[in-house]
């Protein structure tokens, strides 16, 4: 059984570790304890010649960062924070940013 995880696709991370340290941006997929953020952790990929890219040659692409290095951005304040997870008004379990309380959707 895979855990929860604290981020989500779709969430504004920073990263806390690496070479892209401070860098932030949108969560494009998660999958088995890392993700693939935008404009982070870019690598050069060599590609054959197809219908999509004619040309062929080497295309940049974000990879997958461990989930470990990554920190959900405060929806409200803007800097990175921890997640809890409480019952919302509705009876069902939500994430919530630590630093402020808020909510995160």
């Amino acid at each position: 059984m895979a855990n929860k995880l604290h981020i989500k696709r779709g969430d504004t991370v920073m990263v806390l570790a690496g070479n892209d340290r401070g860098k932030s941006g949108k969560v494009l997929s998660v999958k088995e304890q890392r993700a693939v953020v935008e404009g982070v952790n870019m690598v050069s990929k060599s590609t054959k010649p197809n219908a999509k890219n004619t040309q062929g040659g080497i295309v940049k692409q974000e990879a997958a960062v461990h989930v470990s290095n990554l920190q959900l951005v405060d929806p409200v304040s803007g800097i990175p924070t921890r997640v809890g997870r409480r019952v919302g008004a509705d009876g069902k379990l939500v994430r919530y940013a630590k630093k402020s309380g808020e909510e995160i959707k």
